[in-house]
């Protein structure tokens, strides 16, 4: 019987980064996926590494922007109704969270981690070769409305306090940046300590390789497959069956599958989103991610062309797709930049494992000695799975954790 000291199930940004620093701690790993790193997840996001995050994504606060979502006319997000009984008290938790309270509290549990996620990243890019793919130009968020950019002043001053560098812009300052923009927008705020990435499978597959490079192994396998095999856990693989003592669970919307036979059952719900890459007219061009923060939409510069992301779609997380946020955002990307023609025939579609407070669950599995989560990064997946890679290493190993974990416990919800 094949052994190894640890199993990482799901290779995503997290469970690579996860497996790569294990490996840089001289433990066997495998890794383990149904797809290969970073293909499923993972390669549908803006590229931005935002290490400046302070606050949760916003509940849509007033009655005309509740409606708007309600009565399906919002560019920023969409549902099906059949799945609103299922998640309405997620919602609603989300909602509490998301208040003037719950996103401080937010912003003090998860500085530790996006204060090192920048340069966790670097740090595994230079080992790597994957710097290459790495810009740190920051990024832009626009406003459109005098109102809108009043909203951020909480933000604005929060970051000052926690000595985050920003600039706010008028127009005429964005442009300058970014002269392909065109003026439909009054403000503008310019993150220059966030980093962005050119190719986001591209890096995930760059952290696999040095992982393989250390000795780690990448097999194909069934992460609903896992069992006890007497004091060790059990793994169907392509390549035969795998034990090992100690198991990291990173599979990202698709964890619940797994453990909630195993008793573990916490609050997780999906948003799912959508991505296109479009060729930009004549010499038009980004040279860092934009967000329209009134349409809830991002233009990133990526080698496949300008990706364009739409906001969150409630839905059963394996419903076909239904990428209706496009026909609602497009008259507002296309007049603030030349998009040409599509790349691809259809968009991408993933799904963001998301709780409630919008922290991730990092740490043992409660009542399942062995078993150790790393899941639910919603939008953050990208920028936290290097830092994320780190603490569940300093924890396996038994050495001192670089913060303490926790808030990003599973016991938070009562487990």
């Amino acid at each position: 019987m094949a052994r190894t000291d640890a199993i990482v199930l799901g290779a995503g940004i997290v469970g690579t980064s996860i497996a790569l620093h294990l490996a840089k701690r001289g433990l066997s790993v495998a890794l383990i996926d149904r797809r290969g790193p970073g293909e499923e997840t993972s390669y549908g996001n803006a590229g931005v590494l935002e290490g400046n995050t302070l606050f949760p994504h916003a509940f849509p606060s007033g009655f005309s922007a509740l409606w708007r979502v309600l009565s399906k006319r919002a560019p920023e997000a969409n549902y099906h109704l059949s799945v609103l009984p299922q998640v309405a008290p997620w919602l609603l938790a989300y909602r509490a969270n998301t208040n003037v309270e719950g996103s401080l509290k937010f912003a003090e549990a998860m500085r530790p981690l996006f204060s090192r996620a920048v340069a966790e990243h670097e740090a595994l890019m230079a080992e790597s070769g994957a710097t290459r793919y790495l810009r740190k130009d920051g990024w832009i968020k626009l406003y459109r409305s005098d109102a809108a950019f009043a909203k951020t002043a909480r933000e604005r001053e929060v970051a000052a306090r926690f000595g985050l560098t920003h600039h706010a812009l008028d127009t005429d300052q964005a442009r300058t940046l970014e002269p392909s923009l065109a003026p439909v927008f009054r403000h503008a705020v310019h993150w220059p300590a966030a980093a962005s990435v050119s190719n986001p499978l591209a890096v995930t597959k760059a952290y696999a390789a040095r992982f393989t490079a250390l000795g780690g192994v990448i097999l194909k396998g069934a992460a609903a497959t896992l069992r006890r095999s007497g004091t060790n856990r059990r793994v169907d693989t392509d390549s035969g069956p795998l034990d090992a003592k100690e198991v990291v669970v990173a599979l990202g919307p698709w964890a619940p599958d797994l453990l909630g036979p195993l008793g573990i059952k916490l609050p997780l719900a999906v948003k799912r989103g959508y991505h296109r890459h479009f060729r930009p007219h004549g010499n038009a061009a980004l040279t860092r991610p934009v967000v329209d923060t009134e349409n809830g939409y991002c233009l990133a510069p990526m080698e496949q062309g300008v990706r364009l992301t739409t906001g969150a779609e409630f839905a059963r997380r394996d419903a076909p797709p239904t990428p209706v946020q496009f026909d609602r955002l497009m008259p507002a990307a296309e007049g603030l930049f030349p998009l040409g023609e599509p790349v691809e025939a259809e968009p991408w579609l993933g799904s963001r494992p998301c709780f409630a407070d919008s922290r991730p669950v990092i740490g043992r599995a409660p009542g399942q000695p062995g078993l150790w989560l790393a899941y639910g990064h919603a939008h953050w997946g990208l920028t936290l799975g290097p830092v994320t890679g780190r603490l569940v290493a300093d924890m396996m190993t038994g050495a001192t954790p670089f913060c303490d974990p926790a808030p990003y416990a599973a016991e938070r919800f009562g487990a």
